[in-house]
């Protein structure tokens, strides 16, 4: 089979392929992983909140694509951003996941109990310098935190993840991420299916000879700094 090549963003020193593949509410996922990385994916996205990082784990091993071939991406939930918490937490995601380190490290969601922001950046920059992550980020903060978490955290941040799709203007966080020289990762790239609906993008569709999937995410990948994140479990969409 002829793989695509899937083009490259670049934040700082990270090279993050530009779609990846979203793994939330994909369950016991092994085959689904195995199956997108066989297509030509490269960039998984997984999430301890996700419940997925086993499969994603046992996927990347059925494969057969070397590791060193995979940017790997998963994430520290807000229940655990206290600095003790986020080292376990960190710990138990690479068992799940059978690996020494990820491609890059997230931020799930803001603190809602208090924990103070640098002791959570900390965390996060220490999981980067003790090689467990090498690159750090953080998901669903808005400007305010993430020109916070820019300043408190002792390591360069390379990426925001957020969702993102034509029914939802995100355009001054990406202006800002562009300004600042993040990647913004995209997710519900597709709009939660709703997009599949949209009589407008249909009818782009159609003139192009592509796919509703295709358009959208064409549009985003257009926009040069956005890295979609889709997700299915139906080879044929995939």
């Amino acid at each position: 089979m002829n793989q695509p090549t899937i083009p490259a963003l670049s934040a700082g020193a990270a090279s993050i392929p530009a779609i990846g593949f979203g793994t939330s509410q994909l369950g016991d996922c092994a085959e689904i992983v195995a199956t997108a990385l066989r297509l030509g994916y490269r960039h998984i996205d997984t999430a301890w909140k996700y419940g997925t990082e086993k499969g994603v784990g046992l996927g990347i091993k059925a494969s057969g694509v070397p590791r060193g071939e995979i940017f790997l991406v998963t994430k520290v939930s807000h229940e655990y951003l206290r600095a003790a918490d986020f080292a376990s937490k960190v710990d138990e995601s690479l068992r799940n996941l059978q690996v020494d380190y990820v491609d890059l490290l997230h931020v799930h969601w803001p603190a809602v109990d208090g924990t103070p922001l640098a002791e959570t950046m900390g965390a996060l920059a220490k999981a980067k310098r003790d090689g467990l992550a090498r690159h750090i980020g953080v998901a669903n903060f808005n400007i305010a935190l993430l020109k916070d978490a820019m300043r408190l955290c002792p390591e360069p941040l390379v990426t925001l993840q957020a969702e993102y799709h034509p029914y939802l203007d995100q355009s001054r966080v990406l202006d800002f991420c562009r300004r600042s020289g993040l990647v913004f990762t995209a997710y519900c790239p597709l709009g939660r299916g709703k997009l599949f609906k949209d009589p407008v993008i249909a009818d782009i569709a159609r003139a192009k000879g592509k796919t509703v999937a295709q358009i959208a995410l064409r549009w985003q990948i257009q926009q040069g700094n956005i890295a979609p994140i889709p997700r299915s479990a139906n080879p044929a969409h995939m």
